[in-house]
């Protein structure tokens, strides 16, 4: 059975035909931008796996990786439903854990990027955490 999810108003749906590769927690300031302040927890998949419907707006911007990547979100209602690293090529596509139907579908393994961190972030002392983007 594949794994589902959209954006809070549902004009996106997505199915994925994978199961994750792992999931983390990440404190790099676009993250922090998009979540409101928070981390975003995102779940990783192979790219090929994932097929979307509905209008998906695009963001296209340099991360503080350097990587060129694209987030995708709903022009109608905002939510940010992915985020695709586009160059270099052959990364995982993370999509954002709140989204999928079901969220329990994997827990964070990690903290990324949590030197940019506020000093009042909320982390789980149990998960490791890299200071930057996370180990090649």
């Amino acid at each position: 059975m594949p794994h589902t999810g959209g954006c809070l108003c549902g004009a996106i749906r997505y199915s994925i035909a994978a199961e994750p590769i792992g999931a983390r927690m990440c404190w790099c300031r676009d993250c922090q931008y998009i979540a409101s302040g928070s981390a975003t927890v995102n779940v990783l998949f192979p790219d090929d796996a994932v097929e979307f419907s509905g209008p998906v707006s695009l963001f296209v911007r340099i991360a503080d990786s350097g990587n060129t990547v694209h987030r995708g979100f709903c022009p109608s209602c905002g939510a940010q439903v992915y985020s695709r690293t586009v160059e270099p090529k052959g990364a995982p596509i993370r999509i954002r854990a709140g989204t999928l139907d079901d969220p329990e579908l994997c827990a964070p393994s990690a903290v990324i990027w949590a030197d940019s961190a506020p000093s009042w972030a909320p982390m789980d002392p149990s998960l490791p955490r890299h200071g930057k983007g996370p180990p090649a």
